[in-house]
């Protein structure tokens, strides 16, 4: 798996959301990497952050 930053994880010292995306959508967070990722169907997560717009 390739993981990049997420657009989502502000410039907030660290904190962050890494995503590996493809037909599977993978999330972890930085500074917890070793405790695994959450997998998601990649029509789920791009349902999620179209919610997420709408709701913003």
């Amino acid at each position: 798996m390739t993981w990049h930053k997420s657009s989502y994880s502000g410039g907030n010292g660290g904190d962050c959301v890494e995503v590996a995306e493809g037909p599977t959508t993978h999330l972890r967070d930085t500074r917890n990497r070793d405790l695994g990722y959450l997998s998601t169907e990649a029509s789920e997560w791009t349902a999620l952050l179209a919610a997420v717009r709408v709701a913003s």
